[in-house]
C-alpha cells in the first residue's frame, strides 16, 4: 500500500478568460509521503500558491477552477468532493499555514480561543482547553498560559506562527500545507519555525507540502523538490539533485539569484558626512488606566556616521529597535533623547512645522510597496506630488518623473497606470522613482526587499547600488537578512533590543563576527550549511 498523503496527477486549473495565460496550473503531477516534505519553489505567478488552494478545496470561485486532474489525500478524491467534505477534511486531515498570521488571526479573540475553536468545529471529544495548552507546548511558545489569552497583537510575529502551526495541527492531520510561513520573519526567528516544522514532521508523520521562492529555505527543510514557472513544472528531483546538479536554466537564475555570504569589496567613503546620530533613544510607554505604567526602551543611546555615496546597514532581529532608529532620523517619530544630525543641522527635536525641510532632504521606501501607493491614484501623480509640493511645475514634475521611471526599468508611458496593474517589484521600483523626485540626500530603505521574490529582490538590490552610484546618495539600509546586506552594504550596524552591539566594515564583521548575536545571526541563516553559503564565511562560532 502507497504511504502517500497526497497524490496530484495532471492537474489543470484555468485562468479567466484575459488573463496572461490560458492555465495557472498546467499538468502538474506530484507526491507528497507520510513524514516527508516536498517544497514547491517559483517565483510570484508561478502556480505553486495556486495549487496549494486546489488542494484545500479553496480556489475563488468564479475565478479559477479545476479543468482537469486528481487530487487525492490519503486515496480519497478531493476534485469531486461536496464543500460539507472538503469543510470536514480541513483542519482533520489536511490544514493549512498562510505567510501572515496577523491577517490569518481574528484580532478580536484571544488566540487560545481561536485554536479550540478547530475542535469544536469537528466535534472533538476532552478536555479542549488542556489539549490546546498542551499543543502550545508542543510548538515552543513560552508560558502557554499566558498566550493562551493574549490577542495577536500582543503576540510577536514568530509567535503567531507558532500559534498558526498549533491551530493546523491540533487534530493531527495527514497533510500539512505551508504557504510561504517564514518570507515575513527574521532569520533567526524563521531558523526556529523551520526547525520546528521538521520535529513536528517527525514526531506526527505528517507529510508537509512547503511553498517558498527561497532556495535557502529548500535547502534547510526540503527532500524533494519541485520548480514551477508560468503554471508549469520545469524540474523535480531530490534537494541534493536540484541544489547541486540544477539541470534548467530557471533553476539556475533561482538559486544565483539568492544572495550570497560573499561582502563587498570595501570601498573608501571620501563624501561629505550627511547623517550623524548622537545618543539618539526612543521610549514608548505601555499600560492604561486598568494596568501599570511602565517604558520600553526600544532605541537605547545610538551613534552613526554615513556619509555620501555610502550604504549602512542596519542589521538585527524583528524588535532589535533598527527600524524606530529609521523613523527616528526620519523624524517620522520623534526621538526622546540624542542628537540627529543632517549636513551639521540637528533636526532631533525640529518642532513639525519646521520640518518641511527634512521631508524633502530625508525619503524613505518601506517594506510593502503594496501598501506605499495610494490605489486610487495613478504611480505618476503619486510621484509629482512631493515635487509639485515644492514648487515645482506640473510640466517639469511630470517630465522629471518619466525620467526616473525609466531610470528606475519602467517604461514612461506608465505613468497613467494604477499600482493594482503593476508586479509587486514594480510596485517597489515606483516607490524609489517616488523618492529619488525629491532629490533626498539621504535615502531610508527599511526592509525594502523582504517581501520580494529572490529573483527581483536581486534586480532590486542592484537598482539600489546603480541609483546609489549615479545619484551619489547616502543610504540608511534597514535588513534582518545578512545575505542582503553583505550584497549591498560598504558597513554594518548589528541591533539588539534597541543597541547597536557591534559596527565595522561589512567584510571585516563578516570575516570574524566578534559579538556572540552577530554569530547567532550568521548562524540562523537558511540554507548555510547545506548548500554553497556554507563555503562563504568564516565564523567563529
Amino acid at each position: 500500500m502507497s504511504d502517500a498523503v497526497l497524490k496530484i496527477e495532471r492537474l489543470s486549473v484555468s485562468l479567466p478568460r484575459g488573463g496572461d495565460r490560458p492555465f495557472a496550473v498546467k499538468d502538474l503531477s506530484l507526491e507528497v509521503r507520510r513524514g516527508e516534505v516536498v517544497c514547491i519553489v517559483g517565483e510570484s505567478g508561478s502556480g505553486k500558491s495556486v495549487t496549494a488552494s486546489a488542494v484545500m478545496g479553496l480556489l475563488p470561485e468564479g475565478q479559477l477552477r479545476i479543468t482537469e486532474g486528481s487530487v487525492r489525500l490519503v486515496g480519497e478524491e478531493l476534485t469531486r468532493a461536496s464543500r460539507a467534505r472538503l469543510r470536514a477534511l480541513r483542519g482533520s486531515r489536511m490544514s493549512m499555514i498562510f505567510q501572515e498570521p496577523m491577517t490569518a488571526l481574528n484580532p478580536v479573540h484571544p488566540v487560545g480561543r481561536q485554536i479550540e475553536e478547530v475542535l469544536r468545529c469537528h466535534s472533538w471529544q476532552g478536555d479542549g482547553r488542556k489539549r490546546v495548552l498542551d499543543l502550545m507546548a508542543d510548538v515552543r511558545l513560552p508560558d502557554p498560559e499566558k498566550i493562551y489569552h493574549a490577542y495577536p497583537h500582543q503576540l510577536s510575529g514568530g509567535q503567531r506562527q507558532r500559534v498558526m502551526i498549533a491551530m493546523a495541527l491540533i487534530l493531527e492531520p495527514a497533510l500539512l500545507i505551508a504557504d510561504e510561513p517564514t518570507t515575513a520573519l527574521d532569520v533567526t526567528t524563521q531558523a526556529q519555525i523551520l526547525a520546528l516544522l521538521k520535529d513536528l514532521r517527525t514526531e506526527h508523520g505528517t507529510g508537509v507540502l512547503f511553498i517558498t521562492h527561497d532556495f535557502g529555505v529548500v535547502a534547510d527543510i526540503a527532500e524533494r523538490v519541485i520548480v514551477m514557472k508560468d503554471g508549469l513544472v520545469v524540474e523535480t528531483g531530490t534537494a541534493e539533485e536540484v541544489l547541486r546538479h540544477p539541470r534548467q536554466d530557471y533553476t539556475k537564475m533561482l538559486i544565483a539569484a539568492v544572495p550570497k555570504l560573499v561582502p563587498r569589496p570595501a570601498r573608501d567613503a571620501k563624501g561629505k558626512r550627511v547623517l550623524e546620530t548622537v545618543g539618539v533613544s526612543k521610549l514608548f510607554a505601555e499600560g492604561g488606566v486598568l494596568q501599570p505604567r511602565r517604558e520600553v526602551r526600544a532605541v537605547d543611546k545610538v551613534d552613526l556616521t554615513l556619509q555620501r555615496g555610502e550604504t549602512l546597514g542596519i542589521v538585527g532581529e524583528s524588535g532589535s529597535g533598527k527600524s524606530t532608529v529609521a523613523r527616528c532620523v526620519a523624524r517620522l517619530i520623534d526621538p526622546s533623547g540624542g542628537a540627529i544630525l543632517i549636513e551639521n543641522e540637528d533636526i532631533a527635536a525640529l518642532p513639525r512645522e519646521k520640518l518641511r525641510d527634512v521631508r524633502r532632504r530625508v525619503q524613505m521606501i518601506f517594506q510593502d510597496p503594496y501598501r506605499s501607493l495610494n490605489p486610487r491614484r495613478t504611480v505618476g501623480q503619486s510621484i509629482i506630488e512631493g515635487p509639485m509640493n515644492y514648487g515645482t511645475a506640473r510640466p517639469d514634475a511630470v517630465r522629471r518623473a518619466r525620467e526616473l521611471v525609466e531610470t528606475v526599468g519602467i517604461s514612461g508611458s506608465a505613468l497613467d497606470r494604477y499600482p493594482h496593474q503593476f508586479s509587486g517589484g514594480q510596485r517597489q521600483r515606483l516607490c524609489i522613482a517616488r523618492a529619488l523626485a525629491m532629490e533626498p540626500e539621504l535615502l531610508i530603505a527599511d526592509e525594502a526587499v523582504s517581501a520580494l521574490d529572490v529573483s527581483v529582490q536581486a534586480q532590486v538590490l542592484t537598482l539600489l547600488e546603480d541609483i546609489r552610484d549615479r545619484f551619489n546618495l547616502a543610504m540608511l539600509f534597514i535588513t534582518h537578512d545578512l545575505r542582503v546586506a553583505a550584497r549591498l552594504c560598504d558597513r554594518i550596524a548589528v541591533m539588539q533590543r534597541g543597541q547597536v552591539v557591534e559596527t565595522g566594515a561589512t567584510a571585516e564583521i563578516f570575516a570574524a563576527p566578534r559579538h556572540d548575536y552577530t554569530r547567532a545571526l550568521f548562524a540562523a541563516i537558511p540554507g548555510r550549511h547545506r548548500w554553497g553559503a556554507a563555503a562563504d564565511v568564516r565564523s567563529t562560532a
